[in-house]
């Protein structure tokens, strides 16, 4: 039996699960989160919640974590562009943790799940991008992969188990609250700040964290089962354009704007950031897909169906950026 309207976030102490658990408490909403590591304990300091372990590797803990609960924030999975083994660390991981979660759900009669997908799973080949256009045909990145893969089968394992579900796609999602480590979104302007070395032609659609948390707040709330709901921006920006932005809102901290150079040259120049990042471990700042994939790409959407349907309502490309560099700036642990 679900109780007093339980929620469960998934990846709570994530940067949009983490503000989702806050938003869904501020509403009053009974808020119990999962996270991997239960020792982490930093981004719950204050909140009146219920914070357990689960693993979305693991599916017993998942039908342990849903007991009672009504609805299942689906926020969890591995959010990373680069990888050893991309298909072993990323790939597997988020199908089988979303196979694992949402039989979890039924299992322990979850009335209703809001899945977080991505817009990694839109087709961009028409411009501004809609939920109908379909999936993404590019299968060149094993995160894009994916999201594409994760949010069929969550859709068509949902309507076999009997169990409502609604789908949200954000896009780079920046702003406060966040913790160490920043996600991938988040640590592009942090570069921006440090300096980025060269124009790479790579857009980003921002959005408000919070504004997407809202989204998944309304979905749960206003969703039609089965639909898929874009929450971002209509337009994006370039980085290039992000960084004009920061130099001009804070002109003392003389932020270079990067200069454009041939793209066989960033291809040279991501070779060798992948080469140092085999050798270190660590994630490179940019990669050959990277520039294969995204340089050019125009990340423009038509949000209709959330607006209209959910009631989403995002603050503008440009002033999410500058409350979230403010965020930062005011937050300089979070530049280490």
């Amino acid at each position: 039996m679900t109780q007093n309207n339980l929620a469960l976030v998934s990846g709570a102490n994530g940067h949009l699960g983490n503000n989702l658990v806050r938003l869904l408490i501020e509403k009053g909403i009974p808020v119990r989160a999962t996270v991997r590591n239960i020792s982490n304990k930093a981004p719950f300091s204050g909140l009146d919640c219920e914070v357990v372990q689960a693993d979305i590797t693991d599916k017993s803990s998942f039908v342990k974590a849903l007991q009672g609960v009504e609805t299942f924030y689906a926020v969890g999975a591995s959010f990373k562009l680069w990888a050893k083994d991309p298909k072993k660390e990323i790939y597997d991981v988020n199908i089988q943790g979303t196979r694992n979660t949402i039989e979890a759900a039924a299992e322990a009669g979850v009335k209703r799940i809001v899945y977080v997908s991505s817009i990694a799973a839109l087709d961009y080949t028409i411009l501004p991008t809609k939920e109908s256009y379909g999936y993404n045909p590019d299968r060149r990145d094993m995160y894009y992969n994916s999201k594409n893969d994760g949010e069929k089968l969550a859709l068509e394992l949902a309507k076999k188990l009997g169990i409502e579900i609604v789908s949200v796609m954000p896009s780079a999602m920046i702003g406060s609250h966040a913790f160490l480590p920043l996600n991938v979104s988040y640590g592009i302007l942090k570069l921006i700040l440090k300096e980025i070395p060269v124009d790479t032609k790579i857009t980003m659609n921002w959005v408000d964290v919070k504004d997407v948390a809202e989204g998944c707040y309304l979905a749960a709330c206003h969703g039609r089962t089965g639909e898929r709901y874009i929450l971002a921006n209509e337009k994006c920006m370039s980085i290039t354009e992000t960084t004009i932005l920061a130099n001009t809102l804070y002109p003392d901290l003389k932020i270079r704007v990067p200069g454009s150079v041939p793209k066989f040259m960033l291809f040279a120049i991501a070779g060798i950031m992948e080469l140092s990042a085999k050798i270190s471990g660590k994630p490179p700042m940019l990669t050959r897909k990277d520039i294969a994939m995204f340089s050019g790409l125009q990340q423009n959407f038509d949000i209709t169906k959330a607006r209209k349907e959910l009631g989403f309502n995002p603050k503008s490309p440009q002033q999410t950026v500058k409350e979230a560099l403010a965020y930062l700036i005011q937050h300089k642990e979070l530049l280490k």
